[in-house]
C-alpha cells in the first residue's frame, strides 16, 4: 500500500481523496529552534525548552494547516486510558502554557468542527479516529502501557454510529526494534488478540514488539473493518533525520505533535 503520510515543510500530512476536510498530521523535527539535540521543531512544553520555541513552533503549524492556535486543544497525557470528549469550550487549553485542565487524559474525540485535538509523541503510537458523515474525529495516545490498558476499545466506546463509518489512521510510531520483558510480555498475552502476530521472541526476557499492528488488531477485534484502518509505514526509532524517538535518543529528545481536525 502506497505511504499516505506526505512530508510537507515541519510536517506529515495524511492524504485522504475522499475526506480532504479531514485535517490529519504530525510534525517533524527538523529545522526548529529547540536545544534537542539541535535545530529540532520541539512542540512539548513539558520538557526543559524555552516557552517562545514552542510558541514559534506552534505559529509555523498554525499557518501550514491553516488552525490557528487558539483552536487547538492539548491535554496532559499520563500514558493510561482515560478518554474524554472535547467541545468547543476546551478550546486554547494548554496551548499557551500548561494548566491542571485535561489532565490524565490520553485519549480525546468530538462531534464539533473547528476544533484541533493535539497530542505529543516521541515513539508512542498516534491513532486517529474519524467519519465525516458523522463529524466524528478522534486522537489517541498508545505506548505499550496504554496499548495494554487497550485505550482503542475506550474510543471506540463513544462512537455513537456504526463501525463500518468509522475509519482509523495509524501514524508514525517506534518499529519492532522496541523491546519488551518477560513481564510485561505477559500482560499483551492476555489480551484478546494472538499476541504471537505483533510479539517476537529473541532471546531469554528480550521480546520486539509492534505496537502498531497490536493497535490494529484490537481495532479488528472490537468491531472496525480491516480496510478501514490504515497503518504507516514510518516508524519513528528508525528514522531520526524526521522523527524524534524517546527510546533511543534515551529521553534526551524533543516531541513531535500529532493533530486532527474537521
Amino acid at each position: 500500500m502506497a505511504e499516505k503520510f506526505i512530508k510537507y515543510n515541519h510536517v506529515l500530512l495524511y492524504e485522504d481523496e475522499q475526506n480532504k476536510d479531514i485535517t490529519i498530521g504530525i510534525t517533524t523535527r527538523e529545522q526548529g529552534k529547540s536545544p534537542y539535540p539541535s535545530d529540532a521543531f520541539n512542540m512539548a512544553r513539558y520538557i526543559n525548552d524555552n516557552p517562545s520555541n514552542i510558541t514559534s513552533h506552534q505559529e509555523q503549524l498554525a499557518e501550514i494547516i491553516s488552525y490557528p492556535r487558539e483552536n487547538w486543544v492539548f491535554p496532559i497525557q499520563t500514558h493510561e486510558n482515560n478518554v474524554v470528549e472535547i467541545t468547543s469550550r476546551d478550546k486554547g487549553t494548554n496551548i499557551d502554557v500548561l494548566t491542571d485542565d485535561l489532565h490524565g487524559v490520553d485519549g480525546m474525540f468530538t462531534y464539533e468542527s473547528n476544533v484541533l485535538l493535539t497530542m505529543c509523541y516521541a515513539d508512542c503510537v498516534p491513532i486517529y479516529f474519524y467519519s465525516k458523515q458523522n463529524q466524528f474525529i478522534g486522537l489517541a495516545h498508545a505506548g505499550w502501557r496504554g496499548t495494554v490498558a487497550q485505550i482503542v476499545n475506550e474510543m471506540l466506546k463513544n462512537v455513537d454510529f456504526d463501525l463500518s463509518e468509522l475509519n482509523v489512521v495509524i501514524g508514525p510510531a517506534t518499529s519492532n526494534s522496541y523491546e519488551i520483558n518477560n513481564d510485561i510480555k505477559q500482560k499483551f498475552d492476555k489480551l484478546p488478540i494472538d499476541s504471537s502476530k505483533y510479539i517476537e521472541t529473541r532471546d531469554e526476557n528480550r521480546h520486539g514488539i509492534d505496537l502498531k499492528l497490536a493497535n490494529k488488531l484490537l481495532l479488528e477485534n472490537y468491531g472496525v473493518p480491516k480496510d478501514n484502518i490504515y497503518i504507516t509505514q514510518y516508524a519513528t526509532s528508525e528514522e531520526l533525520t524526521i522523527f524524534f524517538s524517546y527510546r533511543v535518543e534515551k529521553g534526551n529528545t524533543g516531541r513531535m505533535l500529532a493533530f486532527i481536525g474537521q
